[in-house]
């Protein structure tokens, strides 16, 4: 087939049913797709049915996608959105089963500043504007020229690479709050050549298989992480419609309430408030939760353990013991893993309701980002509050 763009040959695929450009959409892409899954999971058989999963969604979704789309980004973050319901899935699994299967992979031959970015590139560039990730994908995972990057977003050659500029110093500056200091020249090499890896030879040909059928074909375990990606990106774009609504409204309703003082809840803790500089004893239950999310949004699972009862600690290493044993890993750097994921795209958390007093207190919270409510027990340790139990809603 003659070389086509992305969207000649998604409308080819669209309007003449044309599986022949359908693969060579899947071929072009199948490596980034697969790259995004494995740095989410760290395992190759999820990365693989994250993969298939997202080229079943583009199938369904293709008569959606406008003219404009950046099918490289959309892709992306598709991948992402697949790869969280897989290992949100996984988690609650493990909680009821007491037994999971995630494995960590070690790349001997990373450069050194790679390991420190990978697990947080995702989240990172999700947090970025759609232009800004999209200018980013083009860039580094598909290596176009500035001016390419311009043509697809409808700008000048020097505005994309003002737009790349800004971008790639929006990632610096999220590595550096979580402790990895880069240069953006360090940082932009790393992403330009370990982003995107070789996916199995056979991905591509099978991708193309289950995602002409629709998914007909596909696993059980696949289908449920496309029914499970399709409701968040759903719930995304409703979300979207919705903030567009309540912006017109906020807006009505500050041109007629403007002179009335902005009183900012007590019940609402922004990204900016969370802190560890108070010492523990001098904490309220929903003060401490914030040390709490600092530490999962860091990553960092020895503090995390600090953060939890004995109680709890102990419950977490039998639940997640056989777990523990065939990654060779400790349960901080398990509970180190589950806080990056869970605290993914969350800048902030409000509590919804608060029960009981004295010693043990019940915070229902529902953090940004997440569509459901997790419920924290917080108990008085020796004068210091610690989570005592967790769940989801």
């Amino acid at each position: 087939m003659q070389e086509l763009d992305d969207i000649a040959l998604l409308r080819e695929y669209v309007e003449r049913g044309s599986e022949e450009a359908f693969a060579v959409l899947v071929a072009r892409h199948v490596n980034k797709v697969y790259s995004i899954a494995l740095r989410h999971t760290r395992n190759p058989h999820w990365a693989e049915e994250i993969t298939q999963a997202v080229f079943v969604i583009l199938a369904r979704k293709s008569r959606d996608l406008g003219q404009g789309v950046i099918l490289s980004g959309w892709l992306c973050r598709t991948a992402r959105l697949a790869a969280v319901t897989l290992i949100r899935g996984e988690i609650r699994r493990a909680r009821r089963e007491q037994e999971a299967c995630m494995q960590n992979q070690s790349h001997d031959t990373e450069p050194e500043i790679w390991p420190q970015i990978a697990p947080l590139l995702d989240a990172a560039m999700a947090g970025l504007k759609e232009k800004d990730h999209h200018a980013l994908v083009l860039r580094f995972y598909d290596h176009k020229s500035m001016k390419e990057i311009g043509l697809a977003l409808g700008a000048s050659e020097d505005a994309a690479k003002m737009r790349v500029n800004r971008a790639v110093e929006s990632l610096r500056l999220f590595f550096a709050k979580q402790g990895v200091v880069v240069p953006g020249a360090v940082l932009m090499a790393a992403i330009s050549a370990n982003s995107v890896q070789a996916a199995p030879a056979a991905l591509a040909q099978t991708a193309v298989v289950v995602a002409l059928s629709k998914g007909t074909v596909a696993s059980a375990s696949t289908l449920t992480l496309i029914k499970g990606a399709l409701k968040i990106m759903a719930w995304s774009k409703a979300k979207t419609g919705i903030a567009i609504t309540l912006a017109v409204a906020a807006t009505t309703a500050i041109v007629i309430v403007q002179h009335q003082p902005q009183v900012k809840s007590a019940t609402d803790f922004p990204k900016s408030t969370w802190t560890t500089s108070a010492p523990a004893t001098a904490l309220s239950a929903s003060s401490t939760l914030t040390t709490v999310f600092l530490h999962a949004s860091r990553g960092d699972g020895e503090k995390l353990l600090a953060d939890l009862s004995p109680e709890m600690r102990e419950k977490f290493q039998r639940q997640f013991e056989k777990q523990i044993r065939a990654q060779g890993i400790t349960l901080a750097q398990l509970i180190s893993q589950m806080g990056s994921h869970w605290s993914s795209g969350v800048n902030g958390y409000q509590i919804v309701s608060q029960e009981g007093d004295g010693d043990q207190v019940t915070l229902h919270v529902q953090p940004t980002g997440k569509n459901r409510q997790q419920t924290f027990t917080m108990k008085k340790i020796d004068g210091a509050w610690k989570v005592h139990d967790y769940r989801d809603e």
